[in-house]
């Protein structure tokens, strides 16, 4: 059974026992244009006078993952994927701030390119970067989008896509919610193409799940063992918060403290081990965020609250309206 509310009403639907977990991650400007060397196209001539305006014509890189190993080198996806093959160059910001070589492809269309190195990565990054928004949002983005597009609570860089479900949030909840006695804490799980990426194999126990790095504080990790311990509610904020919760518990039998690469996927059928609530936003079809809704609700009261969501006229993805499943 389901009933309509609105956000402010959500500190008093906690319970004074709750646990309320966070993901902290901090959305960084991840999409760069900039243009290629060319390595590969024709040369200019007056028989091919299109090749000089192709070799002027901007690509577009959106940054997913920096690789632990090497921090100069990172996974992307980008455009014009046909034409940015291994071995090419490409150059960022005018003048060229930032140069960088792609050196793999990935199964899907994704790259790795690795960077040359510079003092400031991330200064120059904020300085010619661009905030990705979601493609559905059809604009470019704007300086209000680097505060927009982010948590209240967002500290920690490294996400390529704001965790919505905390997109509602205010100073002035999250007051209220401190002010009932209701303990919380965060983790970090750095939004990459684990999170969006779209489920392409027909069966779906075969779909392999994007790496997404994470980490968990040891006052966090002491937080939620406690709560278990006195059978108290873990209530997650985000799927990408479950996903973490639940992977260092398959990893590890309880939450540590500690850091990694979290890869799980969690469909209709799994067990959970931590949540036992989870505020969610409306998610798309097809996508492993719906699945692991599905997984925790059930499959059939999350198409009838969907159902219920479009009738009622709520509004879906990333700036839309959410849900608490308990």
């Amino acid at each position: 059974m389901w009933q309509d509310r609105q956000f402010r009403d959500f500190p008093e639907l906690l319970r004074p026992t709750d646990l309320l977990v966070f993901n902290n991650t901090k959305v960084f400007p991840a999409r760069l244009y900039g243009r290629r060397a060319g390595l590969k196209s024709q040369p200019v001539s007056r028989r091919n006078p299109a090749s000089r305006e192709f070799l002027r014509g901007r690509i577009e890189v959106l940054l997913t993952r920096q690789l632990r190993q090497d921090p100069n080198e990172w996974e992307c996806l980008v455009r014009p994927g046909r034409k940015l093959g291994v071995g090419e160059r490409l150059f960022f910001g005018d003048p060229e701030e930032l140069q960088a070589e792609i050196i793999a492809q990935g199964e899907f269309g994704e790259r790795r390119i690795r960077f040359a190195p510079v003092d400031d990565f991330f200064a120059r990054i904020e300085r010619i970067g661009h905030i990705p928004l979601p493609p559905y949002i059809d604009r470019p983005d704007s300086s209000e989008d680097r505060e927009r597009y982010q948590t209240v609570y967002a500290r920690e860089r490294g996400s390529v896509a704001a965790p919505t479900a905390g997109l509602h949030f205010t100073p002035e909840i999250l007051s209220r919610i401190h002010q009932r006695g209701i303990e919380t804490t965060e983790i970090t799980l750095h939004v990459g193409l684990g999170t969006f990426q779209p489920v392409r194999a027909e069966r779906v126990e075969e779909h392999r799940i994007h790496s997404e790095r994470y980490s968990i504080s040891a006052e966090t990790a002491a937080k939620i063992q406690q709560a278990r311990r006195h059978s108290r509610r873990v209530v997650a904020v985000g799927t990408t918060t479950v996903r973490t919760l639940e992977y260092a518990a398959q990893l590890q039998g309880e939450i540590r403290a500690g850091s990694g690469e979290a890869n799980l996927f969690i469909y209709p059928g799994y067990e959970f081990r931590v949540v036992q609530a989870l505020l969610t936003n409306f998610h798309l079809p097809e996508s492993t965020l719906l699945m692991l809704v599905s997984a925790f609700a059930g499959t059939e009261n999350t198409l009838r609250a969907y159902n219920h969501a479009v009738n009622q006229r709520y509004r879906f993805y990333s700036y839309g309206d959410c849900m608490l499943v308990e």
